[in-house]
């Protein structure tokens, strides 16, 4: 920045022109550092709290009752093996051999999982939460032993549709749980 009394000084002083504002004479080209930094800044703050809204609020009516998890909501972001309409059915997990040590592989899948934190747990119940870049879903998993299953329930926190997330999410799951190796259990 050059300290210039008017605009005509400012021109004559830069070949390619300037800019007055405020008594500075500004030379074409980059801005100042202090301003960059500010707008990063700026920036940086708006978009940490437009990503901490869209991880919502943690659910508090899931949990099983009566052996069951809770129902989905009319909206298309949810599904649940014990669905009654085909629009949020999807399969349980299936497995073979000893329940609590197909319920231990899989508490040992979502432990392996970067975008999965399990927040509850309880005896053949686990409630996770599964993040994506933007957003927090809530999945919750029941054991069931006389299906020789477990149930599935993975829901969007936010918004109406989740663009088919939960359940390729789920699929996956179900994946990578039907093949991990079982003799570890």
């Amino acid at each position: 920045m050059i300290i210039g009394k008017t605009m005509g000084e400012c021109r004559r002083r830069s070949p390619k022109g300037g800019d007055m504002r405020f008594g500075i004479c500004r030379l074409p080209g980059k801005r100042p550092a202090s301003f960059r930094a500010v707008t990063r800044g700026m920036i940086m703050g708006i978009l940490s709290g437009l990503l901490a809204a869209c991880t919502g609020e943690r659910p508090t009516n899931l949990g099983m009752r009566d052996g069951r998890l809770t129902a989905c909501p009319t909206s298309p972001n949810c599904v649940l093996s014990q669905a009654d309409d085909e629009r949020h059915r999807i399969a349980p997990l299936s497995f073979t051999g000893e329940p609590d040590a197909a319920f231990a592989r899989l508490k040992q899948l979502l432990a392996r999982r970067t975008d999965a934190t399990v927040i509850e747990e309880r005896p053949g119940y686990l409630r996770a939460e599964l993040r994506t870049t933007l957003f927090t879903d809530d999945a919750e998993f029941l054991l069931d032993r006389e299906r020789r299953c477990i149930q599935i329930r993975s829901a969007s926190r936010l918004g109406y549709s989740d663009l088919g997330k939960n359940r390729r999410r789920m699929e996956e799951i179900r994946e990578a749980f039907r093949i991990m190796p079982t003799s570890a259990f």
